[in-house]
């Protein structure tokens, strides 16, 4: 072991973990510890481990073998099997940081202490080569002006004074508060795509889960809510006020609201439908009145339109939009207008190929596609899975019977109906080697 025997979990995540060849083995993303009731120092039993394929692993404190400022070495030996919490283990990043504490060393109460949050937690290897807590870097919980807290926003860093403190003149560490920040926790995991992060929010326990929720801008939690499974996304929903979960479905996908709110009772759905925007709303009780497994079910009411008069130029600006999805970034619909869902007469469809191939000042009008057959919004999902093979496509145009394109069925939509239901809480289950 290192001669450095005291680490900081907060400095601790993110570190590469590698073999004793050299060779990395994944990265840290937090410390699985227990508290005993004979014992005020909770024990570090291992780490949760990102390895190839985002999969989350346990490695145990005793196949550490070194831990310095830049890396964790192990001996080589790694369960590759889906790190799964129990019951009586805490992780550190996750649920202890941002908790709300009371410190009982007096210099420290008259330094304004009483009341703190954590910050991070310091393990130390002891003479037995056990890791323990033994520091708790907490910042002050009171006594923070409005203005200061205004000014750590802006500069976006956090406001009030810190300090270091003997874990056993700390209490509460482990007791479940009433509330408490996801401020810490977010940071953590700030590297990960939003499909990542709903993996690590699902294994939370709903209580933290509707923590994180609180925490989240209105974007960022509709991303995670399409990457979460049906249940957790109803408990989310379920769990914020009325007027910022309508909100978050209006900044969903159409097809992914949709479905959240074919998940709600009846009531609960009208309620939510009935505080959105009426331009937000309405494709949706659209959405809602086609059954799940056909093209109406399963497309997105917002690709990409364009007159047929408008130029190449126009269309390759449409494409490059960052918040735009692959798959919708990939085809033109070219329709008669209106241009909104459902639009004027559909005339068919340009590839993205063939925008970069033509001049950009022409016409997306000259380029049309028009052998690619659009389906109707009753076609099942078989004949829209058949229609994107057929023709290498990832998404395919949704027409009702007036010729106006009313939305489209994108390859995520249908993998996201023909994968097993729970795939989304299996999706790192697969075979990962070593």
């Amino acid at each position: 072991m290192s001669t450095s025997t005291r680490v900081f979990v907060a400095r601790l995540t993110g570190l590469g973990v590698f073999d004793p060849l050299g060779d990395q083995v994944g990265r840290v993303r937090d410390v699985v510890v227990i508290f005993s009731p004979t014992r005020y120092q909770p024990r570090a039993i291992g780490l949760v481990v990102e390895v190839s394929g985002r999969r989350r692993v346990f490695v145990p404190m005793t196949r550490i073998t070194s831990i310095d400022a830049g890396a964790v070495i192990t001996t080589g030996l790694v369960n590759m099997r889906r790190f799964e919490q129990r019951s009586n283990e805490v992780l550190v990043a996750a649920e202890l940081f941002d908790r709300r504490v009371r410190v009982t060393d007096k210099e420290a109460i008259e330094d304004g202490f009483a009341e703190a949050i954590v910050e991070d937690l310091a393990i130390e290897q002891s003479a037995r080569r056990d890791w323990l807590g033994v520091k708790v870097f907490v910042r002050q919980a009171s006594g923070v002006s409005s203005a200061s807290r205004a000014m750590s926003r802006l500069a976006r860093r956090r406001s009030g004074k810190t300090m270091l403190v003997d874990i056993r003149d700390v209490e509460g560490l482990h007791e479940q508060p009433a509330e408490q920040s996801a401020e810490r926790l977010l940071e953590t995991y700030n590297d990960l795509k939003v499909a990542d992060l709903a993996d690590i929010i699902h294994e939370l326990n709903p209580k933290r889960r509707s923590e994180v929720a609180d925490a989240l801008d209105d974007d960022r939690l509709a991303d995670l809510l399409a990457e979460l499974p049906g249940d957790d996304q109803v408990e989310i929903i379920a769990g914020l006020h009325s007027d910022r979960a309508a909100d978050v479905l209006e900044a969903m996908e159409p097809d992914d609201a949709a479905d959240l709110l074919a998940d709600l009772s009846p009531a609960q759905a009208e309620e939510l439908l009935g505080l959105m925007e009426p331009d937000d709303a309405e494709p949706l009780r659209r959405l809602l009145t086609y059954d799940e497994k056909t093209a109406g079910g399963m497309m997105t009411t917002e690709p990409v339109v364009l007159a047929p008069e408008s130029t190449i130029a126009e269309a390759l600006a449409m494409v490059r939009r960052e918040e735009l999805a692959p798959a919708l970034a990939s085809m033109i619909y070219v329709c008669r207008p209106p241009l909104e869902a459902p639009t004027g007469r559909y005339l068919g469809l340009v590839h993205i190929q063939r925008l970069l191939r033509d001049p950009p000042h022409g016409a997306v009008g000259s380029i049309i596609d028009k052998e690619m057959e659009p389906v109707s919004p009753s076609a099942t999902l078989e004949t829209v899975t058949r229609t994107l093979a057929t023709y290498n496509l990832v998404s395919v145009p949704v027409v009702d019977d007036g010729g106006r394109l009313i939305g489209v069925v994108t390859v995520d939509d249908v993998l996201d109906h023909i994968l097993p239901e729970d795939w989304r809480e299996e999706r790192h289950d697969l075979e990962v080697m070593p």
